[in-house]
């Protein structure tokens, strides 16, 4: 499928990794154009499973992704709308549509991510952040409102709840350290090694079966909220929806047939044991 034609971004694909480069001068703000981008990105990512792992980065030497457009935010409703006649938001709906990829999802943030671009980071599946380099914020309660991409709600599922209010209700910037600390990242890298990290992971993800990727992030999405009976359910249902499209039983009965489980060599490499299954299709 082609990846192009896009106004805020470029994508390239190398075999499984889609790597889309945020380039939208002069600072990535986060508006229509982005979001139209982000949403027509989608459309095609839900039907391409020759994508295993998509990697967001930025062109830009000191943004990753800028807050949200005050020009559509100036245009939000000054009345109090009624619970029964709330919708999701274009944003909302936008970043959960990321969030939502059958893909593997990874934020390589190599500079500020600030209100919607911060939120945009928490709706990938992982985050890597720069030292020196990289600088987070939800400035939403100064201003008079709330994290309103999907900030308020995921925020407190990534870090807790104090720390999740701790970073709402401070307004203030919080480095690449801090932000692992606090659970909101996986990990801060120096600047001259979060590239080949990342690198690294995306393409050794993307050696693994799309289906079994997929199903991997279903169930540990549905494990957040759900009680433990209803998680191990869905985690049964996505278990079976794995071995149906996957040569999961043909590589156990390879495996078995070779007593490969009881070979102490093989316990000591399983690192790379996984890699070489990946043949047998």
């Amino acid at each position: 499928m082609k990846y192009d034609g896009y106004t805020t971004f470029n994508a390239e694909q190398n075999e499984g990794v889609l790597t889309v480069t945020i380039d939208y001068p002069p600072v990535n703000v986060q508006g229509i154009p982005m979001l139209d981008d982000l949403n027509r990105l989608a459309a095609t990512l839900e039907e391409d499973r020759s994508v295993k792992v998509v990697v967001f980065q930025s062109a830009h030497l000191e943004i990753w992704v800028a807050h949200a457009d005050t020009d559509f935010l100036k245009d939000m409703s000054t009345e109090a709308v009624p619970r029964d006649k709330v919708e999701l938001s274009y944003l909302q709906k936008v970043l959960q549509r990321i969030s939502s990829l059958p893909q593997a999802t990874i934020a390589k943030i190599e500079g500020f991510a600030r209100g919607g671009g911060h939120e945009f980071a928490l709706a990938c599946d992982m985050r890597f952040a720069a030292r020196g380099k990289a600088k987070f914020m939800q400035m939403e309660v100064a201003m008079g409102i709330l994290p309103c991409g999907g900030g308020s709600s995921r925020m407190a599922r990534q870090a807790g709840l104090g720390r999740a209010l701790e970073i709402i209700l401070s307004a203030r910037d919080f480095d690449a350290d801090e932000a692992e600390a606090y659970g909101t990242i996986n990990k801060a890298l120096d600047a001259d090694k979060i590239g080949a990290y990342v690198e690294e992971l995306a393409n050794r993800i993307s050696k693994f079966p799309a289906a079994s990727i997929e199903s991997c992030k279903r169930a540990v999405y549905a494990s957040i909220d759900a009680p433990i009976e209803e998680a191990l359910k869905e985690e049964s249902y996505w278990l079976y929806q794995a071995t149906s499209k996957t040569p999961a039983v043909k590589r156990f009965t390879q495996a078995d047939e070779g007593d490969v489980q009881n070979d102490m060599a093989n316990q000591r490499n399983w690192n790379d044991l996984v890699i070489g299954v990946q043949d047998i299709q």
